[in-house]
């Protein structure tokens, strides 16, 4: 039988996290969850995933700032990586833009409000 695919879900909110980890486990997904950018780092430097979903604006590390040293790690550059954020792609009083976001690396970039099969959805074609 093949080994079931690890996803970490990086996000500030709890309930968000619980959410999309019941869709993707459902799915068949063996799902980590962190709940700040620190925490998250710490997790896939300890057993890398095969894909990252990633909230934006989070306390301690924002995602911009993981997914920028992901990226830079020989060993997790090829992590596929989901920015979410809850900013309007209209908003650009702050650098939490959708414009910023797909200055990142990341390997896709959804808005919140994101439902969780958007999320998986976005998982499956990341890793084929």
């Amino acid at each position: 039988m093949a080994e079931k695919r690890r996803i970490l879900v990086v996000d500030d909110e709890p309930d968000f996290c619980s959410i999309v980890q019941g869709q993707l486990e459902k799915e068949g997904f063996e799902v980590d969850v962190a709940y700040n950018g620190v925490e998250g780092l710490e997790k896939v430097h300890e057993n890398p995933p095969d894909a990252i979903v990633l909230d934006v604006m989070m306390p301690e590390m924002d995602g911009y700032e993981v997914c920028k040293r992901l990226k830079a790690d020989k060993k997790c550059v090829d992590i596929p990586v989901i920015l979410l954020t809850a900013v309007a792609s209209h908003v650009t009083s702050t650098r939490y833009t959708h414009r910023d976001g797909m200055a990142t690396e990341a390997d896709d970039y959804i808005a919140k409000p994101a439902s969780a099969e958007q999320i998986s959805e976005s998982i499956k074609q990341l890793l084929g």
